[in-house]
């Protein structure tokens, strides 16, 4: 039971890790804030892995600039606009839907949607085909195919 319990501790504070002592601040708020925002940004090393959860230096310096931001009275949205400034909207672990973003957000219905019309069009065509296929010979059209195959 022990070690279930320390199992699961060291599962639970695995994301901590990356933080270093001394990047905490002192002020509570400021830190929760920090850590808020911070859960959002990707680090550029690691790609698909927030900053907080990241061990990169450069990690490390965008936690240590969201902080130095907050201590300067930046607001939550001035700090992560001065990171994406810097760094582009790719900083961001979820991208904004605005602009040319929009052509990311819409392409996957809209392949979705255009795969869906071509694959009802295509079985649409085959069972109208089949049914031209399936249709009896007219008299004229045996008589003929009888003579074609006779010859």
């Amino acid at each position: 039971m022990r070690r279930l319990l320390l199992i699961l501790a060291l599962l639970a504070a695995a994301p901590l890790a990356a933080l270093q002592p001394d990047e905490v601040l002192d002020d509570p708020a400021l830190e929760e804030r920090a850590r808020e925002i911070s859960s959002g940004l990707r680090c550029m090393v690691c790609r698909n892995e927030a900053i907080d959860e990241s061990n990169a230096p450069l990690a490390r310096d965008m936690r240590l600039m969201v902080r130095e931001r907050l201590v300067a009275g930046d607001t939550d949205e001035e700090v992560v606009q001065y990171i994406v400034d810097r760094y582009g909207e790719y900083a961001l672990l979820n991208p904004r839907a605005t602009g040319a973003n929009w052509i990311l957000w819409l392409a996957g219905p809209g392949m979705l949607l255009i795969g869906g019309g071509i694959a009802a069009l295509y079985l649409r065509s085959r069972a109208r085909a089949k049914a031209v296929a399936d249709d009896d010979l007219s008299p004229e059209e045996a008589a003929r195919l009888r003579t074609l195959l006779e010859e």
